[in-house]
């Protein structure tokens, strides 16, 4: 059996960023779906009614739903997996902002996306993108980061080898962009 992302660290202190970032975004998504569907609208309704400010009917509050439990579940499995959730999710909701934006006043228009429905796809999958990429993607990761490592085993060798006042002056280098001249 193949596992996905062998190359990557399975257990680091990262873990607990992208944890806590399924976990809220699942949260905000849960109450929104189930007050959806606590409010007893329409499930096809193009229109939709109001909920926390947005545009809802019965489909969008059951999908909200759905990706929270995904989100909790990945909460749950924690590191690689809730990080790569984030970012496959962030994604989506972007991409359903964009097409909610393109859809909006039309018959196709069914999950009832209104303009705070497509703002709020934007904001919150933006964080949840943040929340996946934090501490793995960066052109200055820290010789100490587990991507780091796993993305450059030659380097995590021979700074085994170096003395401790060369890993300091080799930190200090490596977390400073170099300058441009004009």
């Amino acid at each position: 059996m193949v596992r996905l992302q062998e190359h990557l660290p399975a257990d680091h202190r990262l873990g607990q960023v992208y944890r806590w970032g399924s976990i809220l975004s699942a949260l905000v998504l849960l109450v929104f779906g189930l007050m959806g569907l606590l409010d007893d609208i329409p499930f096809f309704s193009t229109r939709g009614e109001h909920v926390m400010g947005m545009s809802s009917n019965g489909l969008l509050s059951v999908t909200s739903i759905v990706v929270a439990v995904f989100l909790l579940v990945a909460a749950r499995a924690g590191g690689n997996f809730a990080s790569t959730a984030n970012m496959v999710m962030g994604a989506v909701f972007v991409l359903a902002g964009l097409l909610g934006l393109a859809v909006m006043d039309t018959k196709a228009n069914f999950l009832a996306f209104g303009l705070a429905n497509v703002f709020f796809s934007f904001v919150v999958g933006l964080i949840m993108m943040t929340f996946g990429m934090y501490g793995r993607v960066n052109l200055y990761l820290p010789y100490d980061n587990p991507y780091y490592q796993a993305r450059h085993p030659e380097a995590a060798e021979s700074r085994e080898a170096l003395p401790e006042s060369s890993l300091a002056a080799r930190s200090k280098l490596r977390t400073i962009p170099p300058k441009t001249t004009a």
